[in-house]
């Protein structure tokens, strides 16, 4: 366990474009992803917005590759072409013998999209108006033989959350472990924590870990917007997102991946591979509460935060920046900002806190690996995102969290929360690498 877990290579397809420099310059300039629904007809919706990828094409980013992997879904797509930038800036690809049986993913990747519209078809083919005594009812045999006529293979199993972990174990020919966790908004957090314990503890020498997810969809739109979680400023909803803030009305749902490539700290310095920052320490909690309420007192996230400053034997005083799950939700930043306030006690106001799902959506899996990102990109730069579209302050969020402009500070170390429906609770620590 005494191995050390640094970062060598990123890559993410997010809202705000599919590559690292031009995504983190427009983080910093404050730009929204945010913009009308246009992957289905979202008209009769509560909600008509969300953080959409455009202008992504597979192809471009796998090449003489892409062959293989053409079927491929939505989500997974999206894992490829950020594995693919991660590998590449990594160099793991130009490593002489290089052991693939010590080279793992470990994904947070959500579900793939339904077949909507062949789903639906086949269930009103299915649907007799006359069964259950008039009542109405589903015509099991009808409804298979549509299904049969109408619904794909391939696409079926392509909505399988395992999908895109084998997809990059497929796209990089390696062979050692190979897991998915889908534990909500949590998930890729969780994914980063447990792939470095992997390394740590020396059951692979590298991980190739993050998330992935699409919910825009009809079914992913309608549970939210059920939940009364989606924020409706449908008239202006480029500014929607407002994480923290008084008027703050629900989250702005996105969809993309952040992949990171994780490695063991002398196998990275022997082939001598850019360093990003250090995987210094990871907490784990559940609030054993309920399934979509965060515990009201902050419970499970203050426990998180403290198992991982404690792994990484840091005190909250040395903490230079935290980036917030940050949802925009009522409830949330409410309860994130007294779990802030329970570890970091007297001096909670002084560290910067922001939330980039302001500009960037909530991209529900994949949201703590391209949050981690920024964190380290936080650390090489030295400056760290805001927190857009704040301009009322709420009494009951009252920590500093950089409103709507980037802000330049000596940053060293950064915590990175992650808070899942079902109460599950990840924080992250990375560190600037000490040789």
């Amino acid at each position: 366990m005494n191995r050390r877990v640094v970062v060598t290579g990123m890559g993410w397809v997010t809202p705000l474009g599919h590559d690292i420099e031009t995504v983190w310059q427009r983080l910093l300039r404050g730009e929204s992803g945010v913009g009308p629904t246009t992957l289905f007809d979202a008209s009769t919706f509560p909600t008509r917005f969300s953080a959409q990828i455009r202008d992504f094409e597979l192809a471009k980013f796998l090449g003489d590759d892409y062959a293989a992997h053409k079927d491929a879904s939505r989500n997974c797509g999206f894992a490829l072409a950020a594995a693919k930038m991660a590998w590449e800036d990594s160099g793991l690809g130009r490593c002489k013998g290089l052991d693939r049986t010590m080279v793992g993913v470990y994904l947070g990747g959500g579900e793939g999209p339904m077949d909507f519209d062949n789903f639906t078809a086949a269930a009103v083919t299915g649907w007799d108006p006359q069964g259950n005594g008039g009542r109405g009812d589903l015509d099991a045999r009808k409804w298979a033989e549509a299904a049969y006529e109408r619904l794909s293979a391939v696409v079926e199993f392509e909505q399988d959350p395992n999908m895109a972990a084998g997809h990059i174990a497929t796209l990089f020919g390696v062979w050692g472990p190979n897991f998915n966790t889908l534990t909500a908004c949590a998930a890729s957090t969780q994914a980063i924590g447990e792939a470095a314990m992997l390394i740590r503890r020396g059951d692979a020498d590298v991980m190739i870990s993050g998330g992935t997810h699409s919910m825009l969809h009809p079914f992913g739109v309608t549970g939210f917007n059920r939940l009364t979680a989606l924020s409706t400023r449908n008239d202006t909803c480029t500014t929607a997102s407002r994480p923290f803030d008084r008027t703050r009305d629900g989250f702005v749902l996105g969809e993309g991946s952040g992949i990171l490539i994780l490695e063991e700290y002398e196998h990275a310095r022997r082939r001598d591979a850019t360093i990003y920052g250090e995987i210094a320490g990871y907490g784990s909690t559940a609030d054993a509460f309920r399934v979509t309420d965060i515990h009201e007192d902050g419970r499970g996230g203050i426990a998180a935060m403290r198992l991982a400053l404690e792994d990484a034997d840091l005190t909250p005083a040395d903490i230079h920046y935290i980036s917030a799950h940050g949802t925009g939700t009522e409830e949330n930043d409410k309860i994130e900002t007294k779990a802030i306030r329970g570890v970091f006690g007297d001096i909670a106001k002084r560290v910067p806190i922001s939330s980039i799902k302001s500009m960037m959506g909530h991209l529900i899996a994949a949201a703590g690996a391209v949050e981690l990102i920024t964190c380290l990109l936080a650390i090489r730069d030295q400056i760290v995102p805001p927190t857009t579209n704040y301009s009322e302050p709420d009494p009951n969020c009252d920590l500093d969290y950089v409103p709507n402009k980037a802000r330049a500070c000596f940053v060293r170390n950064c915590m990175s929360n992650s808070f899942g429906f079902g109460g599950q609770n990840d924080t992250l620590v990375v560190t600037a690498v000490s040789h």
